[in-house]
C-alpha cells in the first residue's frame, strides 16, 4: 500500500504538514495508551493483533452450518457499523453480478438498515420461497430500524419452519451480558457473538460484527485480519512519521482543513469500491463531525460520476479535496477489439487492456481537478482482495483517530445521533415522551 501526497503539496506546504510529526505521534501515543478523549472506546486499536484461532473457528463454524444446511439466504439485520462494514466487504470482493449467480455459499442480504416498508415486504416476499437465516447485530437490541426488522424477520421464520429449527438459523451478535438482545438471544438460545464493549459500531468491522457476514459469504477472514494486523504494526508507535502512512494522512487532512478545503471526497475508479465509500463516510462523518468542525466526507465512483458530479468537482466552490483509492491489479484482463467500420472512432483503443483506459481516465482526471483546484491525495493497494481491504480499513480506523484528536474532538462517540431519535420518538407517541410530543406536534 503506497500514499502519495505529491499533488497536495501546491496548496499547502509540504513542511507544514511535517510539521505536525511530534503531535501526530503523540496521537497515536494517546491511542495505544489510551490517555485521550474517548479512551473507553479504543478496543479496536489493538484488535486485528489480539484475534485468535478460536475466535476465527467459532465464526467459521457457523458459516460452515448455513452451508451444510443448504440455506440459500442469510439476512443481516443491521444499521450503521453493524452492517457497512460487512457490506463494504461483500461489496468489493463479490463478483458484480453475484445476485445471478449460483454459489455452494449463501447469498448475504441486509435489512434494518432503513425503516422503508416497500422493502421489507419485499424481502418477506422474496424469503417466503426460500431457505434462510438470520444475523441480527445489535448491542441493545432496542436501535428501532434493526429492531423492527428482526421483529418482522424472526416472526416471518417462525411462522415458516417453525420456533425450534428458527432457532438453530438465528445467531445474534450483541452485548456479552446487558441489553434486549441479549436477553432474548438467552431466552431462545440463539447462537452468539459478543460485541466489545471497547469497540464502538464504525469500528467494528473486525469484530463478529463484520467478519460473521464476511464468512458466510465465503470469504477469507483470516486474511482480512492479517491484512489489518500488518498495518497495526506499520503504524503503531515507535513507527517514525516518515514511514507511518496514517499518520501522513491525517496531518495532510487537517492541513487541508486549516486551509479552508473543508469536504474531502473519497473517489475510486473500481464499482466494487462503493460500499467502501459508503463505510468511510459513516467513520469519518460520525468520528468529526462535532463541536460546529469536521471534514464533511463525500463520495464518487469515477469515471461514472464525472458525468454527473464531475463539473461541480471541477469548477464548482474551492473547498474540496480528493482522496483517491487507486487499485494496481484487476482480477481479469480484457481487450478492447479492433471495429473495421470504426464509426465510434475509437479504432486508437483497439487491442488496449480496458484497465489501460481506466488508469489513464484516473490519471487524466486527477491532472483536471489539480489544475482546477483540488488537491489530490491518493492511496494505492496493490489489487481488491481480503488481504488488501482488511489493510485499507484499518488504515482509515487509526488514521481517522489520530486526526480527531488533531482537530481537538472525541472521535469515538456520537452524541449528535439521538436528536432525531427523540423528535421520532415523542412524534410516535413514544411513553415517556408526552411532554416532548406535545411541544413538537404544536411546533409542526
Amino acid at each position: 500500500m503506497k500514499l502519495n501526497i505529491r499533488e497536495v503539496t501546491g496548496f499547502v506546504p509540504e513542511e507544514a504538514i511535517y510539521a505536525r510529526k511530534t503531535e501526530a505521534l503523540a496521537c497515536i501515543k494517546a491511542l495505544y495508551e489510551k490517555t485521550g478523549k474517548g479512551s473507553d472506546y479504543l478496543g479496536w486499536v489493538q484488535l486485528p493483533s489480539s484475534i485468535g484461532d478460536g475466535e476465527f473457528a467459532a465464526i467459521e463454524d457457523v458459516a460452515a452450518f448455513y452451508r451444510k444446511n443448504k440455506v440459500e439466504v442469510v439476512v443481516v439485520v443491521g444499521i450503521g457499523g453493524s452492517y457497512l462494514g460487512g457490506k463494504a466487504t461483500l461489496e468489493a470482493l463479490s463478483d458484480n453480478f453475484w445476485q445471478m449467480k449460483n454459489s455452494e455459499h449463501p447469498k448475504v442480504i441486509f435489512a434494518g438498515q432503513n425503516i422503508s416498508e416497500d422493502y421489507l415486504y419485499e424481502l418477506l416476499e422474496l424469503l417466503e420461497t426460500r431457505s434462510y437465516g438470520i444475523v441480527v447485530i445489535s448491542k441493545s437490541g432496542t436501535t428501532t430500524e434493526p429492531a423492527v426488522a428482526f421483529r418482522l424477520l424472526k416472526a416471518h421464520l417462525e411462522n415458516k419452519i417453525g420456533k425450534e429449527k428458527a432457532r438453530d438459523c438465528i445467531v445474534a451478535v450483541t452485548d456479552a451480558k446487558r441489553g434486549a438482545l441479549r436477553t432474548l438471544a438467552t431466552q431462545e438460545g440463539y447462537r452468539t457473538f459478543v460485541i466489545p464493549d471497547d469497540v464502538g459500531g464504525r469500528y467494528s468491522v473486525l469484530t463478529p460484527v463484520g467478519l460473521l457476514p464476511i464468512a458466510i459469504a465465503g470469504f477469507d477472514i483470516r486474511q482480512l485480519v492479517k491484512g489489518a494486523a500488518d498495518m497495526q504494526k506499520a503504524t503503531a508507535p515507535g513507527v517514525a512519521f516518515e514511514d507511518n502512512l496514517a499518520a501522513i494522512y491525517a496531518a495532510t487532512r487537517i492541513e487541508l482543513y486549516k486551509a479552508g478545503k473543508t469536504t474531502e471526497i473519497l473517489a475510486s475508479y473500481h464499482p466494487k469500491l462503493l460500499y467502501v465509500a459508503e463505510w468511510w463516510k459513516q467513520l469519518y462523518g460520525e468520528s468529526e463531525g462535532k463541536e460546529n468542525k469536521g471534514i464533511f466526507p463525500a463520495a464518487v465512483t469515477l469515471t461514472a460520476d464525472l458525468h454527473s458530479m464531475g463539473q461541480y468537482i471541477q469548477e464548482g466552490l474551492r473547498n474540496i479535496f480528493e482522496t483517491v483509492i487507486s487499485v494496481d491489479r484487476t482480477a481479469h484482463k480484457l481487450r478492447i477489439p479492433e471495429d473495421p467500420a470504426n464509426l465510434d472512432t475509437l479504432n486508437f483503443l483497439s487491442e488496449k487492456r480496458i484497465d489501460e483506459v481506466n488508469k489513464m481516465a484516473e490519471l487524466g482526471t486527477m491532472l483536471a481537478h489539480v489544475d482546477g483546484g483540488v488537491p489530490n491525495i491518493r492511496i494505492e493497494i496493490p489489487a481488491i482482495n481480503e488481504y488488501n481491504l482488511g489493510r485499507l480499513f484499518y488504515f482509515f480506523e487509526i488514521a481517522c483517530g489520530i486526526s480527531g484528536y488533531l482537530l481537538g474532538v472525541n472521535p469515538f462517540d456520537q452524541p449528535g445521533v439521538e436528536a432525531y431519535k427523540k423528535n421520532m420518538f415523542a412524534l410516535l407517541d413514544k411513553p415517556g415522551y408526552e411532554e416532548e410530543s406535545k411541544k413538537i406536534k404544536e411546533r409542526l
